[in-house]
């Protein structure tokens, strides 16, 4: 009778699979804006909805972790998934509400390009996220984390080139100090995927 009572997995990869989803219509919305500077106030909007939306999301994980007795992979390793799943998507938040209330005018193509590997990031993410039910799926879900790594350091080399020419050719101070914010944030997006993909490799090595 007991047994019965108590849940056992419940649905968290589900709610990863829906983070995930989240995360990757975030980092769109995100290239959109870049791509169409005119619609920042539309896209900036679309990225805080969806943050909320997650936010929702990531409460139910904790919750359910707190209801389930008998999780699929450790609790520890629910929580920190989830958690920092929801950090891609602040930042994403941040470099959205960043650039609209810096009043930026235009953006550069290193933004742009930031912007995109964001996207990709996210992309390998619900990927891998995707396939963590089975653990089957090891091989694929590691040479996805190791991509997500390669992808980080793109934005890595793509950010200092950025810096580099930001310092050595923008004239103004403040469209420096306002474009030197976003580029760190839009980075600091790949790395907080790069934190997500290693705390799946952690979960891979423990139960696969």
């Amino acid at each position: 009778m007991f047994g019965r009572l108590m849940p056992t997995e419940g649905k968290f990869f589900d709610l990863f699979n829906q983070h995930a989803a989240l995360c990757v219509k975030g980092a769109q919305e995100m290239v959109g804006l870049m791509t169409n500077f005119d619609d920042l106030e539309n896209r900036t909007h679309a990225i805080e909805t969806i943050e909320k939306q997650a936010d929702k999301i990531t409460y139910a994980t904790v919750d359910l972790l707190h209801k389930t007795f008998i999780t699929p992979i450790d609790r520890d390793d629910i929580h920190k998934l989830i958690t920092r799943m929801d950090d891609i998507l602040d930042m994403l938040e941040d470099a959205a509400q960043t650039i609209s209330l810096y009043d930026l005018q235009a953006v550069t193509p290193e933004a742009k390009r930031l912007a995109e590997l964001c996207l990709a990031c996210c992309e390998k993410v619900q990927q891998a996220v995707g396939l963590l039910h089975n653990m089957d799926n090891s091989r694929k879900i590691v040479a996805l984390c190791e991509e997500i790594d390669r992808l980080e350091s793109d934005a890595d080399h793509v950010m200092r080139a950025a810096m580099s020419k930001l310092f050595r050719d923008e004239p103004d101070v403040r469209t420096l100090i306002k474009l030197k914010a976003i580029y760190e944030i839009l980075e600091t997006v790949t790395d907080r995927c790069e934190d997500v993909a290693n705390i799946i490799e952690g979960i891979i090595v423990e139960n696969a």
